[in-house]
């Protein structure tokens, strides 16, 4: 079943002739975008050291001394159906590398024919009779209409292999392996995503808990002085106005209670569905934010972050996938030999299909060359450089991204950190203030406007304060997504030798 060297000489020596016959005019050079970039030594808002990663999504979640957090990231990462589908598109991606990489074996295919064919009397010609027709061997007369029958039986192995000369094939399987690759990265993104979602959705649901718990004791010292107020208009110190201002500083603070509740509410039903449960059957154990503690955090260098980005591993992986992309159609320009061979049995007896003399055999070596095709071949060169530049553009742009991501995080865990203590600060004089008022209002030595002017900047003050408590612990989880949430080259290497694992097993009866 194999070729003859002699036919096989004969069909490369023409390879030189027919590919310079075929790439007339055709520029095959590639120049390869620019992908440097010069990365800082040092973050802007830290100091130039080295750190080492995070941990796990569990062991950062630890750090806020929270075991109901860390047993909330334990369930989005079993549980959560977006993660689910991103290791769904690992098993695709996993699928495609090994349909792409199909070419590069040889395909072996098991034939078995029975045929039966009738020639009617009309096409043997008025000089063919039934008796010369029954003359031929395994050949039936079918009585007075003079027609033929013959059987054809056929059992036989077809094979065929396209050598991979200028590596098209082999550029198609590294391709889809590389995209392979990509798709784990994918699923740390994802996972890091819902993640950073996790923690914010439990620091929202904790801060609505601690808004509801100031509202209500904001209604408590608003109703108390409403009271205090009437009783002075039953004394005659006080006046109607006086009464109705009061009136609407309780009515605001009782109008603040709804939209915390369903704030409350449906950010509890948000984190029962990150962690792939119904919102019924949900609750958060958690009462305030003030109870968790702020992680120290330590970004190390710009080129560890990098390391540690998977979302960056992603795009690089995609891009090297390209380029394997752009130089498999690059190889379309060349010939293709194709070797075929058929090995079997062939009879129109069915009784001698398995006599030696039944014995069959065939090879062919067939090239192809592309003369003209509209350009076709031209312009699916183009389009994968083309699909090649946007990566590498897009890449460029993540590592930039990663970077400011970092720096912005830092910004704001800093400036967060700074302005929470000052409103702490605000609070405490605002309180002062409104025990101050308040001893005068029962003295009877203070006007009501500026008592009510008190009270509410001592609710907009624990308002706040609260406020910016949510944003500091948010920036905790931004920092957590832009140093790659515990990601690191560790980790890439692992995923990388699970895609090879991937790819080796269940290969078939091939090497």
């Amino acid at each position: 079943m194999s070729v003859s060297h002699h036919l096989l000489r004969r069909l490369l020596s023409s390879f030189a002739i027919i590919t310079l016959a075929g790439l007339g005019g055709c520029n095959l050079d590639w120049a390869k975008p620019e992908l440097s970039t010069p990365l800082p030594t040092r973050f802007r808002e830290t100091k130039p050291k080295s750190a080492p990663s995070i941990g796990s999504a569990r062991e950062f979640a630890s750090r806020f001394g929270s075991k109901e957090l860390r047993t909330l990231v334990d369930g989005a990462i079993s549980d959560n159906f977006d993660i689910a589908a991103a290791v769904a598109r690992i098993k695709e991606a996993d699928a495609q590398a090994r349909v792409s990489s199909a070419a590069l074996w040889p395909s072996l295919n098991l034939t078995n024919s029975a045929e039966r064919l009738q020639t009617p009397a009309a096409a043997l010609g008025p000089s063919v009779n039934n008796s010369s027709a029954q003359a031929v061997s395994g050949s039936q007369s079918s009585g007075s209409s003079g027609a033929v029958r013959n059987n054809f039986f056929q059992s036989g192995l077809n094979a065929s292999y396209q050598i991979d000369f200028w590596g098209a094939n082999e550029d198609a399987s590294k391709a889809a392996r590389l995209l392979a690759n990509a798709s784990r990265f994918d699923r740390q993104v994802v996972e890091i995503s819902t993640i950073a979602s996790v923690l914010n959705g439990y620091f929202m649901v904790l801060n609505a808990q601690d808004q509801l718990r100031i509202a209500h004791e904001n209604v408590r010292i608003a109703r108390e002085v409403f009271l205090a107020i009437k009783a002075r208009l039953d004394v005659g110190t006080a006046t109607i106005l006086d009464v109705a201002q009061q009136e609407t500083v309780l009515d605001t603070q009782l109008a603040s209670i709804p939209p915390l509740e369903q704030s409350l509410r449906q950010q509890r039903n948000l984190l029962a569905v990150l962690l792939g449960r119904t919102p019924e059957g949900f609750a958060v154990k958690g009462v305030s934010l003030k109870a968790l503690h702020f992680p120290k955090v330590e970004p190390g260098l710009p080129s560890e972050v990098l390391l540690r980005r998977p979302d960056v591993a992603e795009a690089e992986a995609k891009l090297a996938s390209q380029e394997f992309s752009v130089l498999q159609a690059r190889a379309a320009f060349f010939p293709t030999v194709t070797l075929t061979g058929q090995y079997g049995l062939q009879a129109i007896v069915f009784k001698n299909l398995f006599r030696p003399e039944a014995i069959a055999w065939e090879t062919l070596a067939t090239a192809s060359q592309p003369l003209f095709d509209g350009y076709n071949l031209q312009g699916q060169y183009m389009l994968q450089q083309g699909k090649y530049a946007e990566l590498a553009a897009g890449y460029r742009k993540q590592v930039l991204t990663a970077l400011s991501d970092t720096e912005n995080a830092l910004i704001a865990i800093a400036q967060n950190g700074r302005q929470l203590r000052l409103q702490q600060d605000s609070v405490s004089a605002a309180k002062r203030a409104l025990d101050a008022a308040q001893a005068r209002l029962k003295e009877g030595t203070i006007d009501i406007v500026t008592l009510s002017t008190t009270e509410t900047a001592y609710f907009q003050a624990q308002t706040q304060l609260e406020t910016v408590r949510l944003t500091y612990f948010q920036a905790a989880t931004t920092f957590y997504q832009a140093i790659g949430g515990g990601w690191s080259p560790t980790t890439r290497e692992a995923e990388i030798a699970r895609a090879d694992e991937a790819y080796a097993a269940d290969k078939g009866p091939w090497p």
